[in-house]
Formats: C-alpha cells, sequence, structure tokens
C-alpha cells in the first residue's frame, strides 16, 4: 500500500470515528438527571487495598465524611500490605469520625482468582453476611479515589432514579507532570473510543464498559450476575464486570465524573508504563493475530496521518499531504474536549500521535513480558491461576 492509498484510508478512518463511533470524543456525559429517592437505601463501601499507604491519607477521609442520609459503612479489604496500610487506615478513622470503618484481610487468593477481585470478594461477603440484612448497594472504589462529601448521595440517586443497576464514574486523573499531561489524557480517550459513553448507556446497547475506581453497584444485581466468582479471572475487571451484570439482565450506566478524583501520582513515564501494559495485552485476550492488528491499527490511525503530511511536503505530493494533514486535523480535534476536560494546554492535540506511538510501545511491552510469565499482577499481587496451586 502506498503512503497516499494509506493516508486516505487513515482519513477514511477517522471520518468514520469522528461521526459513527458513538460520540466518543464528546465529554459531556456526567451523571444523568436525578432526584432524592423516598427512602435512602444502604450501601456498604469497599475498598480493596494492598500497600496504599501513600494515598490513603488523601482518599480514605473522603469516603469517611460522605454526608449521606441513609445507611452506610466503609470495609477497607487489606490484602497482605506490608506498609502499615492497615494500621494507618484505622487511625486515620479515629482522627476523622465519620462512617464506621472496618478493615479485613482476605489472605492469599485461591487458585484461579485476580488479585483485586479475590479482595473484592472478601469484602463483598463481609458486606452482605456482617448485618441482619445485607446492603442494598455496593460501592467499589479503589483506595486511590477522593470523593467529594456528596459522591455516594449522587450516586444513589442516579441509580434509584434511572433504575440503573450500576452506575460507574471514571475518575479524574491526575495530571500534575509532563507525561502525566502527555499520556493521561489520552488513555481516557482511547478507553472512550473502544467502549463509546453514549453506546454504554443505552438500556438495549450491546456495548458494557465500567471505570473500576468508582462502581456503584445494586447487591441484588451482583448477586444475579454470579460477581465476583463470575469473573475471578479478569485482568480488565470493570469491563468484566459491567458485561456480566449486562448479561443478566441488569442496566448500566457510565460517564465522566466532576467530583471523583485519583489522587495516585504517576511522576515517570515509567509508572505511566507499568500502569498500561499492565492489563493492555489482556485487552487484546492474549492472542497474538489481535496483537498484530492492534499494532497495525494505531499505526494506520495514529502515525500515518503525520507521516504523510511530512513525506508530501518533502517529496512534493500535496495529495498525500492533504490526505496527512486533514486525517491529522481530525484526530487533534476529537482529542480537544478531552484536553478541556482534564485543563490542559490545547497544544497536547497535536501531539497524539508521539502519545500513541507511546502506547503502542507499551501493549507490545505487555505482550512480551506476558510471554515472559511476568504479566499481569495486582499491586505486586500475580494472578494465581489453577495450574499454580
Amino acid at each position: 500500500m502506498g503512503l497516499l492509498s494509506a493516508a486516505c484510508l487513515s482519513l477514511a478512518v477517522w471520518l468514520w470515528l469522528t461521526l459513527a463511533q458513538g460520540m466518543f470524543w464528546r465529554t459531556d456525559v456526567r451523571l444523568p438527571p436525578r432526584s432524592a429517592p423516598a427512602r435512602w437505601p444502604s450501601v456498604a463501601i469497599v475498598v480493596p487495598a494492598r500497600d496504599e499507604a501513600g494515598v490513603l491519607p488523601y482518599s480514605l477521609p473522603s469516603l469517611l465524611a460522605q454526608d449521606y442520609p441513609g445507611e452506610a459503612e466503609v470495609i477497607l479489604v487489606d490484602d497482605g500490605s506490608t506498609d502499615g496500610t492497615a494500621a494507618l487506615a484505622l487511625r486515620l478513622a479515629r482522627e476523622q469520625p465519620g462512617l464506621p470503618l472496618s478493615v479485613v484481610s482476605p489472605g492469599d487468593p485461591d487458585p484461579g482468582w485476580t488479585g483485586k477481585l479475590w479482595a473484592l470478594r472478601h469484602g463483598i461477603r463481609i458486606a452482605r453476611t456482617s448485618h441482619p440484612t445485607e446492603p442494598d448497594y455496593l460501592l467499589l472504589t479503589d483506595a486511590d479515589i477522593a470523593h467529594e462529601p456528596d459522591s455516594l448521595r449522587e450516586l444513589v440517586c442516579a441509580a434509584t432514579s434511572g433504575g440503573l443497576d450500576l452506575v460507574s464514574q471514571m475518575a479524574r486523573l491526575r495530571v500534575a507532570c509532563f507525561w502525566e499531561r502527555l499520556v493521561v489524557p489520552a488513555f481516557v480517550y482511547f478507553f472512550a473510543q473502544l467502549y463509546p459513553f453514549r453506546r454504554v448507556n443505552r438500556p438495549t446497547g450491546r456495548t458494557a464498559a465500567a471505570a473500576g475506581g468508582c462502581v456503584l453497584l445494586r447487591t441484588e444485581a451482583a448477586v444475579r450476575a454470579g460477581v465476583p466468582e463470575s469473573i475471578r479471572q479478569a485482568v480488565i475487571d470493570d469491563v468484566s464486570l459491567a458485561r456480566a451484570v449486562q448479561r443478566s439482565g441488569g442496566r448500566i450506566w457510565l460517564g465522566l465524573a466532576e467530583r471523583v478524583d485519583s489522587v495516585r501520582p504517576y511522576p515517570a513515564l515509567a509508572d505511566l508504563w507499568r500502569m498500561v501494559s499492565r492489563s493492555a495485552y489482556a485487552q487484546l485476550r492474549h492472542r497474538p493475530l489481535l496483537l498484530a492488528a492492534a499494532v497495525a491499527g494505531l499505526v494506520l490511525v495514529y502515525l500515518v496521518p503525520p507521516a504523510a503530511l511530512c513525506a508530501g511536503l518533502a517529496t512534493g505530493r500535496p495529495a498525500t499531504a492533504w490526505a496527512g494533514a486533514l486525517a491529522w486535523l481530525l484526530m487533534a480535534a476529537t482529542y480537544l474536549p478531552m484536553l478541556r476536560y482534564y485543563r490542559q494546554s490545547a497544544l497536547f492535540a497535536p501531539l497524539l500521535p508521539l502519545t500513541a506511538l507511546l502506547y503502542l510501545l507499551m501493549t507490545v511491552d505487555s505482550a512480551v513480558q506476558h510471554h515472559r510469565g511476568r504479566g499481569a499482577a495486582w499491586k505486586g499481587r500475580t494472578y494465581a491461576r489453577p495450574s499454580d496451586a
């Protein structure tokens, strides 16, 4: 395929993505219209944590301080931490009275369970059995996620008003250093491109996804879907959770957060690299052919446009240059809303091909690590395969 043909094909793909991929680039998908319920349901907040002493002081107090009119509690599942996570959590609870806190430990995972899901399983079991009645909802939130005081209240209002079984918000990730500014908004942009929020939120839609940092799940729906047991081997647990709930007849919703933030820093490129490569190959179901297709797709969609523009200008081929320029322009234009959401400079928009190249390399590295036996892990807790028993 010549460069002109590749540039024209890339332009056609960008026209399709812009107009026909669920308007993935729009960032106005926020919590749906909602009103207070007649009776506030009970909620158990389950927080899986492994070596999280560095972020707990910024996140856990925000959960304990939730201004929620109904019955609620926080269950922190300390999964074998070695940095004093459990003791710190208890100290924070003593220093800031609020919702009751329980700290529990799940022990080592059984074969066939990923680490985070094993911790969630234990926390959900405690939530469902520690009181005479089960909680109506489970808020599954990561240890690095900080919530504004009305976060739980607004999530519950959205779920009860819309008859939703799962309400998930993509927490606003930290963007402080250069690498975070370059990589993080693109991470959410790529996620929305794969799982357009509007398609996820259609009552009869087939696209299913969630953001694992903030998931409000109806307990009855969790039981009906058999989670987390039914997804115990999942590396990308949030998407698997949403699919399980949807398959069991539940209604799901996903959008961007306004008052839910990640406090975890990624100060170096290596930190972001580990975050992405941990699960990138799992997204491709560990299949080499899908990896090859993904690499080819990233090259065509993100790298061909700037290459065509530069080559066309250098060799005096205006058609090639124009095709590349128009594709690059559409790419940058669809990225601008995400940059505005993250309050970042529009100057990062034309750098998206560079970011895509980094993601391509991270994905290849994810496959390499998998085939070396150093694949997906959660906070150092490797996947306990049945054959490892």
